[in-house]
């Protein structure tokens, strides 16, 4: 079992392609995903991750302080932290903002349309969205992944395809067509994330590693599969065969955090997705999420989302509705 992925399966992400933009040489944008840009598809997220996907053409993305990353026709680079960014064609030249951005009328993509009149590249652009502001998982990864979506491995005509795909359905109006665009830009994190660790030499991979741990990604598991039920940390030590003291001390080391709060962290995540997705009562809720009392969750929804359910469910649904 390995922690660092059980523990970014609990995160919970939805996401969409915002931006379809073309660019001819000479050309260079500042670039960075704000909250707005998510508006179509969801309440604002706490966390965002960017992603762009190169359709044709080629450009370099620069963060401040990292080496410039040259990117291709094909290949798709994310930003976990959702890090400003420059992208152009060639090193040097100035960049401006991009007050170029004009919204699609009828619905459909946002489009930029910049540059000089040479070469072409054409990006599509998009974000993924998440409550969970301090995840360890994402905090562990660099500030720029790149990904080939050509290369010759398993998913690669899929991950090509589903962007392909997805640009497509983020022309459309629909509702439906934005629920299946955040469930597919969310196994496309996935993926992509798996790919870029089997693809590093095993020195870059310390950070990962030392996340590693079978027995605590089986207490994980247990707690993605069973967050209904009245855990204690004395009864997940039990469960793995640690001592209470040895499991705090390693779940810890592994995560970030203690197994109670990162316990809290995932049913409230749980919760703000089904309130937001569905019409159960916040008692039922409560319920399938491992409070004893509504009045509980309550207290606990309302300390980390800064209102309390109902509330936070009037504004999430009245967002869905608008879109």
């Amino acid at each position: 079992m390995n922690t660092f992925f059980e523990t970014l399966r609990g995160v919970r992400l939805t996401g969409g392609i915002f931006l379809d933009a073309e660019f001819t040489v000479p050309w260079c944008v500042s670039a960075k995903v704000e909250p707005q840009d998510c508006a179509r598809f969801m309440p604002v997220p706490r966390h965002i991750i960017a992603y762009h996907y190169i359709a044709t053409g080629n450009c370099l993305l620069t963060v401040d302080g990292q080496p410039s990353v040259s990117l291709t026709e094909g290949e798709i680079v994310i930003l976990p932290r959702n890090a400003p960014h420059i992208l152009a064609d060639a090193p040097g030249v100035q960049p401006i903002t991009p007050q170029l951005i004009q919204a699609e009328h009828g619905g459909g993509l946002a489009r930029v349309v910049h540059g000089g009149g040479g070469a072409p590249t054409h990006i599509l652009c998009g974000f993924l969205g998440t409550d969970d502001t301090c995840n360890t998982t994402i905090a562990m990864l660099p500030e720029v992944l790149k990904l080939d979506a050509r290369a010759d491995w398993t998913a690669a005509a899929w991950i090509e395809s589903s962007f392909r795909y997805a640009a497509l359905e983020s022309s459309k109006v629909q509702f439906d067509a934005c629920g299946a665009i955040a469930k597919l830009a969310e196994l496309l994190f996935f993926e992509a994330v798996r790919r870029y660790l089997v693809m590093q030499p095993q020195e870059r991979l310390g950070l990962v590693a030392s996340a590693n741990d079978v027995l605590i990604g089986r207490a994980l598991q247990l707690l993605r599969e069973q967050i209904h039920k009245q855990w204690t940390t004395e009864e997940l030590a039990t469960a793995v065969g640690l001592s209470r003291s040895a499991f705090a001390e390693r779940f810890a080391r592994a995560t970030g955090e203690p197994p109670m709060h990162y316990l809290t962290r995932q049913r409230l995540g749980k919760a703000s997705g089904m309130l937001r997705e569905s019409s159960e009562s916040i008692g039922r809720i409560a319920g399938d999420v491992g409070y004893s009392s509504e009045a509980s969750f309550t207290r606990a929804f309302r300390k980390a989302y800064g209102a309390p359910p109902g509330t936070w469910r009037r504004a999430a649904q009245g967002t869905k509705q608008a879109r």
